[in-house]
């Protein structure tokens, strides 16, 4: 019944016979007409849905042949499009339903693969032109253009073959954001490293063993290789969660104890060395964050102070260090207060902050860090990994292994404003990202030891000493988090409330639901997956203009949602919004104990405060008090490139006339400079309000 030899005809106006000979491709092309083709399209949906009897699909096959012979005029060849239209006619008038839906299904997964592929060469030639600004601190080198299309082909590579297809479905159409797609089953996220153990017993970069140092200055260049090493092994950002306790111990350990010029000239290098060594193919400096400020020992105080005083003075010309992130412990009894032990390097922290918008400052006082001492260590990007279902709560070791963002305003605009809808939405979109997660988390456990040559080969991840080079890193990896994003709060309340959570308190109780929800759904994948979900407050950049552009396209410009270039970050109150920044700290830290992933606060100031210390000091104490976990202070910092002068400055350098000027911003927890921002971003830092106060 299949005799392929046989010529299939069809009846044209003049009533004779014609045979079809060829079919018209997509592309223009005309190729050989297969019958056998349609038979195996149709027996592969079938299969999809339970069905196993070929001779039902080659039925189905010829019943296409013959609608396309009456439905075609004599000598017009037939399109692609055509035999597939047909095909699903077929398979409905014969009520195979599932069938058909199938088909359906998968015609249109090869429909987005084929746009995918041609989405590729667009991006790729973007790309060739200028390098993409999805990530600010990625330079414009060739190295940087080479890893980008790699990225922008890994990317289509994982939406086409690897993730089920409502995953990649999400993703295509801005449900969620799967963070980081082109690393998607090659490496994790980010980690926080135990820098004493390296520097105390060596370590390999996979070209020679590296000894224990037996100087200062070799021990911060030993730091920054490990940096560099670790970030060529993950996409994220690499961090010391004890750098002062870690260097201190190096110190005590050395034969010739250092004077405390090399202390500081080492911590000076390894300021250096982090704004210059490059990884990832050359692309970027490492995305580095050191955690200190509660070491009381003589050798870690001097190295607490060294590092503010060496990132005070700047680099060669005074300029404004990008990296490392600092992040600066506080806690009662260790810093906070006058008289105790490092009170002094608390002043000077907040004298740098003033100066170079770094420090930020960490709260190990707060409700949700009290419990675990002086253990709590965050990231620049505002990552916090601390409780753990498999094995001691500690940072060192840990760290996340994939985030997924849901797109909030998406929500609240399908149920029209509903807020009971939009609450059962959010729950099946919820459940859609747990369970993307999971996948990635089982894709990943299938690596290696041996495919993570630094992270796992030099025992860096909690319990990898315990792993040989050819075992699975499944066990392991459970140490850390998988985190559920969301963004683009203050826009879901413009649309659920009429008011977003910084204008109205009720709007701000419905905000806290939502936040609270959301944890508890995370709270409840941990407990069914046995692995540790977390809810993260998003650090959106390349996301921040990439949700907001679909949702105006399918809705419409809507005041307040998505009038502008952007969606406000995770839990933020509108960066447009003036309000006092105390009252921006209360309402802001309401949301910190929820956020278990990371979190983070910041009040915007119209120039460097370097001048007026008690101020930031009641914007740091004001922090304490509303319970925030991570935060710090924001202002313009603008150098001129020619004679190093500093402030904030309208054109030309008000010293020496350059226009050369490098305008340093914080974008998502990082510094950069603005040159390096997406257009999203840009209209943010336009928009971006002072907050007025402290005292409102």
């Amino acid at each position: 019944m299949n005799d392929r030899s046989a010529p299939v005809t069809m009846e044209n106006n003049r009533n004779t016979e014609q045979v079809f000979k060829e079919i018209r491709k997509r592309d223009g092309r005309v190729v050989l007409f297969d019958q056998e083709k349609i038979t195996d399209a149709i027996f592969k949906a079938a299969k999809a849905v339970g069905g196993s009897d070929r001779g039902i699909a080659e039925n189905l096959a010829r019943q296409v042949i013959q609608g396309l012979q009456k439905k075609s005029q004599s000598g017009v060849t037939p399109t692609v499009e055509e035999v597939q239209d047909e095909v699903e006619i077929v398979l409905i008038e014969n009520g195979h339903a599932r069938t058909a839906k199938a088909y359906i299904l998968y015609r249109d997964r090869r429909t987005r693969i084929r746009d995918g592929k041609s989405e590729l060469m667009d991006v790729v030639k973007e790309i060739l032109v200028e390098t993409s600004r999805e990530n600010a601190n990625v330079s414009n080198s060739p190295s940087a253009k080479m890893l980008q299309i790699a990225m922008a082909a890994s990317k289509q590579y994982y939406l086409s073959n690897l993730l089920p297809e409502e995953f990649s479905r999400a993703h295509d159409e801005g449900s969620f954001h799967i963070h980081d797609l082109d690393y998607y089953s090659k490496t994790l996220n980010c980690l926080q490293i135990d820098l004493s153990r390296l520097l105390l017993d060596g370590f390999n970069t996979g070209y020679g063993y590296i000894r224990s140092p037996k100087r200062i200055a070799s021990a911060a260049a030993q730091a920054a290789i490990i940096l560099q090493s670790n970030q060529n092994d993950m996409f994220g950002g690499q961090s010391f969660p004890h750098f002062d306790r870690s260097m201190g111990e190096v110190i005590r350990e050395l034969k010739k104890q250092p004077d405390y010029e090399e202390i500081y000239q080492a911590m000076e290098g390894l300021i250096y060395n982090l704004n210059t060594m490059h990884s990832r193919a050359g692309a970027q400096v490492p995305f580095s964050s050191l955690n200190f400020g509660t070491d009381t020992t003589k050798e870690g105080r001097l190295v607490s102070k060294a590092v503010l005083e060496a990132f005070k003075r700047g680099l060669g010309h005074g300029e404004s260090p990008i990296f490392p992130n600092l992040v600066f412990r506080v806690k009662e009894g260790i810093n906070f207060n006058p008289g105790d032990p490092n009170h002094d390097l608390y002043r000077l922290a907040l004298e740098v902050a003033a100066r170079r918008m770094n420090p930020t400052f960490s709260f190990m006082d707060s409700s949700f860090n009290q419990a675990y001492g002086e253990e709590v260590s965050y990231m620049g990007c505002r990552t916090r990994v601390i409780a753990n279902r498999h094995g001691p709560e500690v940072s060192a070791g840990r760290g996340n292994i994939a985030p997924v963002t849901l797109n909030l305003p998406r929500i609240a605009l399908e149920c029209r404003g509903r807020q009971d809808l939009f609450f059962v939405q959010l729950d099946r979109l919820l459940r859609l990202a747990a369970r993307q997660l999971l996948h990635r988390f089982e894709v990943l456990a299938r690596l290696k030891a041996r495919d993570l040559p630094f992270l796992m080969g030099q025992k860096l991840y909690l319990d990898s000493d315990q792993l040989g080079p050819e075992d699975s890193i499944r066990e392991v990896i459970k140490h850390g988090t998988l985190a559920i994003g969301f963004i683009g709060l203050a826009e879901t309340l413009n649309l659920l409330a009429g008011r977003h959570h910084g204008e109205d308190e009720e709007a701000l109780e419905l905000a806290l639901r939502i936040i609270e929800h959301i944890r508890k759904r995370s709270d409840s994948y941990a407990d069914e997956f046995d692995l540790n979900f977390a809810v993260v407050a998003t650090p959106a950049e390349g996301l921040a203009g990439r949700f907001v552009a679909m949702d105006r396209e399918k809705y419409g410009s809507i005041p307040g949602v998505t009038d502008k270039d952007y969606y406000s970050n995770s839990f933020h109150v509108p960066v447009y919004y003036a309000m006092s920044m105390f009252e921006k700290i209360r309402v802001e830290g309401r949301f910190h104990g929820y956020c278990n992933a990371g979190h983070i606060t910041y009040t915007e100031l119209e120039a460097p405060p370097i001048h007026n210390l008690e101020a930031v000091d009641r914007i740091i104490r004001r922090m304490a008090e509303s319970d925030v976990g991570y935060g710090g202070i924001n202002y313009p910092l603008d150098e001129c490139r020619i004679c190093s002068h500093s402030g904030v400055f309208n054109g030309a350098c008000p010293q020496c006339g350059s226009p050369e000027i490098r305008h340093i911003r914080r974008i998502t927890g990082y510094l950069s400079t603005d040159e390096r921002f997406n257009e999203a971003k840009l209209n943010e830092l336009k928009d971006r309000r002072v907050h007025f106060g402290p005292e409102g």
